[in-house]
């Protein structure tokens, strides 16, 4: 399943699709989760594009659980199966704050927050930036003059790509819940954070 995406829209396309898919199949066991709903449930998990930028962007889990439910009724899933997907879907958005409130919920926001850090959560994080970016409000990669915000002004994630690493990607292995998703989120945490030191000097071995 692929959301209906505008043109140039690649942090949400069917690639990362794919790859919440495997994540989801490969902790299923672990999860103690049906493989077969594991899978629907990440085909489904993100039926409804709500841009970044969009005041409405923490309502994409709800928007998708409303869509995913017919999508899975008329696939054949019995309305228990149907009932526990959804609830799974509704609660696996990150800007929500939603705690899972069943096993495939777990599953989900760990095979979907995987593939918002680490190398893949980099280049999702850019193409999110270019998509965003308007005449009347260009984006750039980072702030002028703090890039890592170590002066405390505000992040501002709409306006700079590296500030999404520091009000979302650099919070997200914290929260994993699985074993193997703990492990891996780790890995891809340490990824994150070893590309914003050779950020970090590129810029400084750069100034005038």
């Amino acid at each position: 399943m692929e959301p209906q995406l505008p043109p140039g829209e690649l942090a949400h396309d069917r690639h990362h699709i794919a790859r919440v898919y495997a994540w989801a199949l490969r902790l299923s066991t672990e999860g103690g989760v049906d493989p077969d709903l594991a899978g629907a449930m990440a085909l489904v998990h993100d039926l409804a594009f709500v841009p970044k930028d969009s005041p409405d962007r923490a309502l994409g889990g709800e928007r998708s659980a409303r869509l995913a439910g017919a999508v899975l009724t008329a696939a054949g899933y019995a309305a228990d199966e149907v009932a526990a997907i959804t609830e799974a879907v509704r609660t696996s958005s990150w800007s929500r704050g939603f705690a899972p409130t069943n096993a495939l919920g777990v599953v989900l926001q760990d095979a979907d927050r995987l593939d918002a850090i680490g190398a893949l959560g980099l280049l999702r994080t850019v193409a999110c930036a270019q998509f965003m970016s308007r005449p009347e409000r260009p984006g750039r990669f980072y702030h002028d003059s703090d890039p890592f915000a170590d002066n405390g002004r505000p992040l501002d994630d709409k306006a700079q790509a590296i500030d999404h690493c520091y009000a979302k990607l650099l919070k997200l292995a914290a929260g994993m819940h699985l074993p193997t998703a703990k492990a891996e989120g780790a890995r891809r945490h340490a990824a994150l954070v070893d590309f914003l030191g050779v950020l970090r000097r590129e810029l400084a071995s750069s100034q005038a």
